[in-house]
């Protein structure tokens, strides 16, 4: 077992996913149909959140006791969670420029390529988390807990940390090199979704299974969260629903959680030394054998998946990356009928 959802309160664990799982969903959609939803969630949102934090972590650099107790200071003040909410954020405004034609930069070809590079960027600040995590094994920086190694972030999460954090780092970067077909991203026929057609099962899944070993290895009390119920939502839609769009839902529901996650860290926390401690709450077993168990499966999927997309395109003669890959398949063709050819024409001719 990956996670200690059992005893007393594991059916409000169960519970807890399910809402998060629902709710995610459920905003995207919002988000997703409409020019106003997007920017409710996506920039008045975003707005008000940044004024709060920017609010609590002066109160606390001042040493007012409402500031250096609160939540956000105490449990989501780490460089990550700053990183990663406003990677996601600036991610969702240019996929809605590219849906909406925005403008000389939404239906410009060059910008095309800007979901590969904040994608590509979200992914390094993962890598780059779990690499600092290694760091901590090699140099000897770690107590033992129950024969593993770990040690403690600056918001009080407890890190098992061993050479699975270099596989699964070394995953990222492989997962990186997996999206194909940079510039063959286009707005759809409803103009409600982001359509990258070459973005198949292949990246998804490779995706999917990297993401989940990050947030195993290095959020360990976070994972069951946005390491099991954030990663399936938009895999879910773009499956039954929303074929091609699973960048955007993904860029989405990532920006959603993370923003909440920031605001109320306690949903997700038990720490009772510290005065916190939710019905909701998750930990992993915390086991270094999970751990690397996980991460060479990371690690042997983003090969398979690579070696997979090399194949292809030697296969075609074309270039991965300037080329789409998977025309053809099932996922592709799928989502190629949901593009505006209008908008394919007219970033051709930029």
């Amino acid at each position: 077992m990956l996670f200690q959802v059992y005893g007393a309160n594991a059916a409000t664990q169960w519970l807890g996913w399910v809402m998060v799982f629902v709710a995610l969903i459920a905003l995207n959609e919002f988000a997703r149909r409409s020019k106003a939803g997007g920017l409710i969630m996506f920039a008045a949102l975003p707005a008000v959140m940044t004024v709060y934090c920017i609010t609590v972590v002066t109160a606390a650099a001042m040493g007012a006791s409402w500031g250096v107790n609160n939540p956000t200071v105490v449990f989501a003040n780490g460089w990550f969670h700053y990183a990663k909410v406003y990677a996601a954020l600036a991610g969702c405004i240019g996929f809605m420029a590219i849906k909406y034609r925005w403008g000389k930069i939404g239906k410009a070809r060059w910008f095309r390529a800007f979901p590969f590079v904040i994608v590509a960027i979200n992914i390094l600040i993962a890598v780059v988390s779990d690499f600092e995590s290694a760091v901590h094994f090699f140099t000897g920086n770690y107590t033992m807990l129950n024969g593993s190694p770990v040690w403690t972030t600056s918001e009080h999460i407890t890190v098992v940390t061993g050479w699975h954090n270099v596989f699964n780092g070394i995953a990222g970067l492989i997962n990186i090199f997996c999206m194909t077909g940079w510039w063959a991203v286009y707005s759809s026929k409803k103009k409600d979704d982001m359509i990258w057609a070459d973005m198949t099962w292949v990246f998804i899944l490779s995706y999917d299974v990297w993401n989940f070993c990050y947030t195993y290895n290095n959020l360990p009390n976070h994972a069951w969260y946005c390491g099991f119920a954030l990663l399936l939502a938009p895999t879910v839609a773009n499956a039954l629903w929303n074929k091609g769009g699973w960048i955007q839902n993904r860029a989405n529901t990532l920006a959603i959680w993370c923003m909440f996650a920031q605001v109320l860290p306690q949903f997700q926390t038990s720490m009772p030394e510290l005065g916190v401690d939710s019905p909701f709450a998750v930990q992993s077993t915390m086991n270094a054998n999970a751990n690397l168990t996980v991460s060479v499966i990371s690690l042997v999927a983003n090969i398979a998946a690579i070696a997979y997309i090399i194949y292809r395109a030697k296969k075609q003669h074309v270039n991965p990356f300037t080329h789409e890959v998977f025309a053809g398949t099932r996922d592709y063709e799928q989502a190629k009928t949901r593009i505006d050819e209008f908008d394919k024409e007219a970033v051709l001719a930029v």
